[in-house]
């Protein structure tokens, strides 16, 4: 089972798409989601949809993060097919998932996202539907007032 709300966040390193190594410590607000793999269509309807809710999400102050076992060379490729310009943090040996508790399967992390601010989990999401997922998050962050946008 994931890391539930409450949970203190883990710090974590991985390299992103451009092979930069990127520490997280979770000071701020942050979206972290888990998917299986790049280019699928289920991943690529997630990553597309937080893409186009990431004007929003960095308005209200939040960062957003893409994990999965697939290594730097497939995040690059899938960034530039998709025009994704968040980070996609490479997970080949399942440390952030192990980190988090996230599920692995047959290779590939179970879809799993986090909302995490001031070091702790202060939500996570399981086994979601890709479809319309990253405006759910971002209105669930709103609504409980975890983060609010600029007048």
């Amino acid at each position: 089972m994931a890391l539930t709300a409450g949970n203190d966040a883990p710090t974590v390193t991985a390299r992103n798409q451009d092979g930069e190594e990127v520490v997280l410590e979770f000071e701020h607000p942050t979206v972290l989601y888990f998917y299986p793999r790049d280019e699928t269509p289920g991943c690529t309807t997630e990553a597309t949809q937080f893409q186009h809710e990431l004007e929003t999400y960095h308005e209200a102050g939040v960062d957003v993060y893409g994990v999965s076992t697939d290594d730097v060379d497939s995040h690059q490729s899938f960034c530039e097919s998709e025009g994704l310009e968040f980070d996609l943090l490479a997970d080949p040996d399942a440390e952030l998932a192990e980190a988090f508790d996230v599920e692995v399967r047959n290779g590939a992390t179970a879809r799993t996202t986090f909302f995490i601010g001031d070091g702790e989990v202060k939500a996570a999401y399981e086994d979601v539907d890709p479809d319309g997922h990253a405006r759910q998050v971002l209105l669930d962050a709103l609504e409980d007032g975890r983060v609010t946008l600029p007048e």
